[in-house]
């Protein structure tokens, strides 16, 4: 297990903190507390996923955490502001009904209340306010807003997502 499809997105190390390798970490997730107990991460590093030991993790608030890495020095902890970093994929407990994380449904089909099948999960652009779907249609590309209020069920049997795009969004894309 070293490919990138393997581990989900976490957080990033935005910046050092104090004079002892120290570093600000971003947790890109609703429940930063769930990983401060957390006693090792993996750091993207030229392509390769390296595993990193935590001493200690101590939360900040809003989504910050100061980490120390075990056995680090100072100039190798600085080397790593602005990596991302990750966690196995095995880590994520399960969701049911219609939450779902966005490696689960790449590649299920999407049907849309009026217009049908209108392709295949291919993808999502996060963005700062919301995560946008990307579905291939052919050798087109159609853009839904990743929001409740336009996803409506998620069939995990059927590997299918019904949503209900905003009247006339599909037709700027066929």
């Amino acid at each position: 297990m070293n490919q990138r499809e393997d581990f989900f997105y976490l957080g990033t190390i935005t910046k050092p903190f104090g004079y002892k390798g120290q570093l600000f970490v971003y947790l890109d997730t609703d429940q930063p507390e769930k990983y401060l107990s957390l006693t090792s991460v993996f750091v993207e590093e030229d392509g390769e996923m390296i595993p990193y030991m935590i001493d200690q993790i101590q939360y900040r608030g809003s989504q910050v955490a100061v980490v120390c890495f075990r056995d680090l020095s100072v100039e190798d902890a600085r080397a790593l502001v602005k990596h991302d970093l990750f966690l196995p994929v095995s880590m994520l407990p399960p969701l049911s009904g219609n939450q779902f994380y966005f490696h689960e449904v790449i590649g299920f089909k999407v049907i849309d209340k009026e217009k049908g099948d209108i392709g295949t999960c291919a993808g999502f652009i996060e963005m700062p306010h919301q995560s946008i779907m990307q579905i291939a249609c052919g050798d087109k590309e159609i853009l839904v807003p990743a929001v409740d209020a336009y996803l409506k069920i998620v069939d995990r049997e059927k590997r299918t997502l019904y949503v209900e795009a905003p009247e006339g969004l599909i037709d700027i894309y066929l």
